[in-house]
């Protein structure tokens, strides 16, 4: 089977690339023609990629814009059987540039779907949305019944772009299915425009001996998951059969709430003191109007009765950042 990865050369597309291959296999086909078939191509499409990608055959990489129609007719081919939609601009991004945020958010969306539905069978389409979709006057829990109220453009895109997989798979074009992701804490590499991006920095950039500036409050709530746990998520999304979705194709995943003062009360247990303090405070009003707007406490039900799973807490997902990443304390 062939698999498109879209954002392959991000941190997440990439780490769910070689977590495909080396496990060989994904679901395929629904009800008695279901089981799991083996992966012969994975293509990665982004605008670049990190050196040293993983030496395999069955491993392509695309460098292009993932909303140039030519780049889509080219990359999903009519026999892609599964395609996982991760490239976005992110949220500081896509509120900074409405433009850009629209067409590589919104407009690649309709590309894919559009693409899809021209393939030789429904292919299975695993998109990656994102909690932002909720905002407004929203309870001290959020549970599954909330209707989404996005308060920026990203969580706007995001939920338009929801609801377009829902109905191209209620038509059965697609099989479709839609993450809501916590925050990802800890991302590696360098800070980048999402408005979360301080929730990983106070973590790795202490841990390789740099001093940090967070931009919100301590007291600032975050609804997180680690890479780890996304990562099987998406699978496992993957591979759940159509009817464990019904007519609802977007779920709520399961995550952990911490503050910014528990997470580094966290990284004090793990490395030391010396190593949290690193941290100092720098509020940012521009962030902290963007990082109010999104909920921090999920009630997950229906993700959990799906079979998908949180990290059990704050220190488990910093001591596998660490042993992920190779640091020594």
């Amino acid at each position: 089977m062939k698999v498109v990865i879209t954002g392959g050369g991000g941190f997440i597309g990439l780490r769910l690339a070689k977590s495909l291959l080396a496990r060989g296999t994904l679901a395929s086909g629904n009800g008695a023609q279901s089981g799991q078939q083996s992966i012969a191509r994975i293509t990665l499409l982004d605008t670049a990629f990190p050196p040293n990608m993983p030496a395999d055959a069955r491993l392509e990489t695309v460098t292009a814009d993932v909303a140039d129609p030519a780049v889509i007719d080219r990359v999903v081919t009519p026999d892609t059987a599964s395609i996982f939609h991760l490239a976005a601009v992110v949220s500081g991004g896509a509120e900074a540039d409405f433009d850009l945020g629209m067409h590589v958010n919104l407009e690649a969306m309709r590309l894919l779907l559009e693409r899809a539905r021209r393939a030789e069978r429904p292919p299975r389409v695993v998109f990656a949305s994102s909690v932002a979709a909720f905002g407004g006057d929203l309870p001290a829990v959020l549970d599954d019944s909330i209707t989404p109220n996005p308060q920026t453009s990203y969580g706007t895109q995001k939920v338009v772009s929801e609801y377009l997989l829902s109905d191209y798979s209620r038509k059965g074009f697609m099989d479709g299915r839609s993450l809501r992701l916590p925050t990802i804490v800890a991302r590696p590499g360098k800070p980048n425009l999402a408005a979360s991006s301080f929730a990983s920095a106070i973590i790795r950039e202490p841990l390789n001996g740099v001093a940090c500036e967070c931009p919100v409050d301590p007291d600032t709530g975050i609804w997180m998951l680690s890479p780890r746990r996304v990562v099987e998520a998406f699978i496992h999304a993957h591979d759940l059969p159509a009817a464990a979705w019904g007519t609802k194709r977007v779920v709520n995943l399961p995550g952990i709430t911490a503050s910014i003062k528990q997470a580094l009360d966290a990284l004090a247990r793990v490395a030391g003191a010396e190593v949290a303090k690193r941290v100092v405070w720098k509020p940012d009003a521009r962030i902290q109007a963007i990082v109010k707007t999104w909920p921090v406490d999920f009630n997950t039900p229906r993700a959990s009765a799906m079979g998908f799973n949180a990290d059990p807490d704050v220190e488990t997902i910093i001591r596998n950042y660490i042993a992920d990443e190779g640091i020594k304390l």
